[in-house]
């Protein structure tokens, strides 16, 4: 190890000073669009060009009011269109800087996570395998420290790192450099720098190089709606041109024809579409955040409806990881300590292998089992380190040797090693013979039939002029095997349960021993009963054979991220779904592979995070229930939205094609008509339909199939029933108040009337696909569905109760019938459908 002393860090005072000189730890980026870019993009949305074209065609008829109130709706509409924007790319905005990678500083003496963006020169990071390197500087301290550094130099071999007291920057590339530098990637080892440049002043600023992410493929929900918005666009644009030239022939009159096909192109265009698809895809990912589950890239909350499994790690997932020593076992004796310091004073060899334990650990432990080795030195050891006056060598934990040591120089001038990993790796560390391996084996099946992690722990006087390059060449002994208890976090059998009943089954893959991974999965409600599989019994698995065995094992024990990979294949292979959580660098192929990557927050490492889909901010197994919960209620009130959407454009899009073919029946609507009807339907189907809670049985229902369209057929014939039985009602008054021989303003005011009601009413019917209309509105708490209500109901009022406002759109007055024939024909449109679900809720 090479090591230069380090300082405590910049003071939090002088970190914010440098910050605001400096500016953000960040490359240019593409700037946020502003007002009037956002602007513009909305002016050029089909529905405003077509109101604009609608108000030129009124100023050449000379109807100058009706060209006015159109561009006054353009306004307005255009006003809805930007907050919606907005509070898109506000949400969006949010969630990357929640997602964007982070840096641990000391400052003030203290260890602290930051933003990234945070970094400012001279802060002291600290570095560990799977970080990203957050800025440019030079090494303190390194311990077997190892950088990727091809993001820069191409070369993909990692270079070894070294630690220096010079204040310069070098050039990237080359081994024993003390340089690290912005966006490279720690693949081994620990090491502390000091930073010397941040954002554009970095090596990656200065070369003008910048990682972008690669355009990500249309999802199969992008698709969709793709389809759905050019099968409607096509029909908007062909019965546009139907109608100018019907009309035109019929009526000799091409203006009006114009405005005609406008006026039908407006009551067909899908122009809600994308709207509903980004704002439900961006503020559906704030809302998952609030619980703690932050979507790097929202399409993903796609696949959570249609997870079938969940592979989870134990250790800080399922349980607390919060290590506490609960017994140690030595010359075949059991010590239980279980918060109590155990009686070393009485017994020098368990007091060695507490000291022992302690000194395998780093001077500054950040690992939980480091941590409760070094607690329990301190309470039942006060001075177990105070002989050892000089680290002299680490060896860290690699793939091939599961145990770490260290090795120290004491007070009287001997060294001494220090020990502590898998039971099975220090047994061959220290040559142990059949029966000491039986020994061990029964204690360790004792100790993890009760949850506990088991570790080794070895010892001995070394010559410190002779420290061999690895530690199985280091003479040490086997002194004893700590149990190490992890309780399970709150909340994670309920979750389990949840998930089991939503049709998620929850597997366990834990580095673990079997026992203890089975006697935690009997606590959390996982099944147990087809045991338990290991990493070395997958090894000897083909993938046919493992998928076989997958189908009912839920619990794997002693897994490498080699054998995570296979297992997530093989489910694959079996048809299966997948989630898969991870946090360390070699987790990243399992969660790349998964269909599902979900990398820990709070543990994880910025390779894990950047190579998931979500990332868990607490690493709680409940918060990932609580994120699919959360996705599924998007997606289901997704699929409200679409299916109103579809029925209220069937009603308007009839009676504006109907009177066109019959020259003797009046227009019913015109553009400023639809217009606000619009008012009504864009707001609903983003902000009310968005808000709706999510209902409790969304986690009773089986996940959907992904070969299975989120909009269906059965989807698009409720929503065309839907539609047509509203059409059929507006036709009826229309044609019936016509029959009455009623002036045409007074059937165009009861059409319109009737069109308003039954758009109500769909909203209504269309919250819930299970309660009624009436129920969901007592019970299903949405202040913004009222806000709509209120709000067509005081339009209604205006437009026909106020003459100055009536007059000027061609409307007439309405006596009190007219006004509940009219109402009541609407609002009764979705009695048949309030009566197809009582059915359907009988017959189930």
């Amino acid at each position: 190890m090479s090591a230069v002393m380090t300082a405590a860090g910049l003071t939090s005072e002088q970190a914010a000073q440098r910050l605001a000189a400096d500016g953000p730890n960040e490359l240019p980026a593409e700037r946020p669009r502003g007002f009037l870019t956002l602007t513009w993009s909305v002016l050029r949305e089909p529905m405003i060009l077509l109101l604009l074209a609608a108000a030129a065609i009124s100023f050449l008829l000379a109807e100058a009011a009706d060209a006015i109130i159109l561009l006054l709706s353009v306004l307005i509409v255009a006003l809805i269109s930007l907050y919606q924007q907005r509070k898109t790319e506000n949400a969006l905005n949010s969630l990357r800087q929640l997602s964007a990678p982070r840096a641990l500083v000391r400052r003030d003496g203290v260890a602290l996570r930051i933003p990234g963006r945070e970094v400012v020169r001279g802060d002291i990071v600290l570095l560990s395998e799977g970080d990203r390197v957050p800025a440019d500087g030079v090494l303190r301290q390194a311990a077997n420290l190892r950088v990727d550094e091809s993001t820069l130099t191409g070369e993909s071999v990692p270079v070894r790192k070294e630690a220096t007291d010079a204040d310069a920057m070098g050039p990237p590339g080359g081994d024993g450099t003390p340089w690290v530098f912005a966006g490279t990637l720690v693949v081994g080892g620990r090491g502390e720098a000091v930073i010397l440049g941040t954002g554009s002043a970095t090596e990656f600023g200065r070369i003008g190089h910048a990682l972008r992410d690669q355009e990500p493929p249309r999802t199969r929900l992008q698709r969709e709606f793709d389809r759905l918005v050019v099968f409607f666009a096509g029909a908007a644009l062909t019965t546009a041109a139907i109608v100018v030239v019907v009309y035109g022939l019929t009526r000799g009159d091409w203006l009006e024809g114009g405005l005609a096909g406008i006026t039908t192109a407006l009551a067909v265009i899908p122009e809600e579409f994308p709207v509903v698809f980004s704002v439900f895809l961006a503020l559906g990912a704030w809302r998952i955040a609030r619980h703690r589950v932050l979507a790097r890239r929202p399409p993903a909350i796609e696949t959570l409806g249609s997870a079938t499994v969940l592979c989870v790690d134990k250790t800080g997932t399922l349980t607390r990881n919060d290590m506490t020593v609960r017994e140690i076992s030595y010359g075949g004796e059991r010590c239980v300590i279980d918060g109590v310091p155990p009686p070393v004073t009485d017994d020098e060899r368990l007091g060695r292998v507490v000291r022992t334990a302690a000194l395998a650990c780093p001077p500054n432990p950040a690992d939980p089992m480091d941590r409760a080795f070094v607690r329990l030195a301190d309470r039942a050891l006060p001075d177990w380190k105070a002989d050892a006056v000089a680290l002299l060598r680490d060896y860290p934990l690699t793939p091939e040797q599961l145990s770490v040591g260290q090795v120290w120089r004491l007070a009287d001038g001997t060294a001494y090693a220090a020990i502590k990993g898998a039971p099975e790796a220090v047994l061959d560390l220290v040559g142990a013979d059949s029966d000491e391996r039986e020994r061990v084996e029964r204690l360790m099946a004792a100790a993890s039939a009760d949850g506990l992690r088991v570790l080794a722990v070895a010892g001995g006087v070394v010559d410190a002029d002779q420290l061999p390059d690895h530690q199985s060449a280091l003479p040490v002994s086997l002194l004893g095997l700590a149990g190490l208890h992890d309780p399970v976090r709150p909340g994670v059998p309920d979750a389990v349960a949840e998930c089991a009943r939503a049709g998620i089954r929850t597997v366990m893959i834990t580095g673990d021993y079997p026992g203890t991974a089975m006697a935690v999965a009997r606590e959390i409600g996982i099944p147990t009963e087809a045991g338990c599989l290991t990493g070395a019994d997958i090894e000897h698995l083909s993938e046919r054979e493992l998928a076989d065995a997958a189908r009912t094992v839920s619990v794997f024990a002693r897994m490498v991220p080699e054998r995570k990979l296979a297992l997530v294949r093989a489910l694959q292979a079996d048809g299966e779904i997948v989630g898969m959580t991870g946090d360390g660098v070699n987790d990243a192929p399992a969660l790349r592979a998964s269909d599902i990557g979900i990398a820990m927050g709070g543990r994880g490492t910025d390779v894990a995070r950047e190579a998931a889909d979500l990332v868990v901010v607490d690493d709680d197994y409940a918060s990932i229930a609580a994120g699919i919960r959360q996705g599924r209620g998007i997606f289901a009130n997704l699929r409200k939205a679409l299916t109103y959407i579809i029925s209220v454009h069937v009603p308007i899009y009839g009676i504006a094609l109907v009177p066109v073919f019959v020259a003797d029946w009046p227009l019913v609507l015109l553009p400023i008509e639809v217009v606000i009807l619009e008012l009504i339907i864009d707001p609903a189907c983003t902000i009310v339909f968005e808000g709706e809670p999510v209902n409790p049985s969304v986690m009773e229902e089986p996940p959907r199939s992904v070969d299975t369209a989120m909009f269906g057929w059965r989807e698009f014939a409720v929503a065309i029933s839907q539609g047509i039985v509203l059409l059929a009602m507006v036709l009826a008054v229309y044609v019936g108040s016509m029959w009455f021989q009623q002036p045409d303003d007074v059937v165009r005011s009861m059409t319109f009337v009737t069109l308003v009601a039954g758009n109500i009413a769909l909203i209504l019917a269309n919250r819930s696909r299970h309660e009624s209309a009436v129920r969901a509105l007592l019970t299903r708490r949405n202040p913004a569905l009222l806000i709509v209500i209120g709000v067509a109901v005081a339009m209604l009022v205006l437009l026909i109760g106020v003459p100055p406002v009536r007059e000027a759109l061609a409307l007439g007055a309405l006596t009190p019938l007219e006004w509940a024939l009219a109402v009541g024909a609407g609002l009764t449109s979705v009695a048949w459908f309030e009566a197809y679900r009582w059915l359907r809720r009988r017959g189930t």
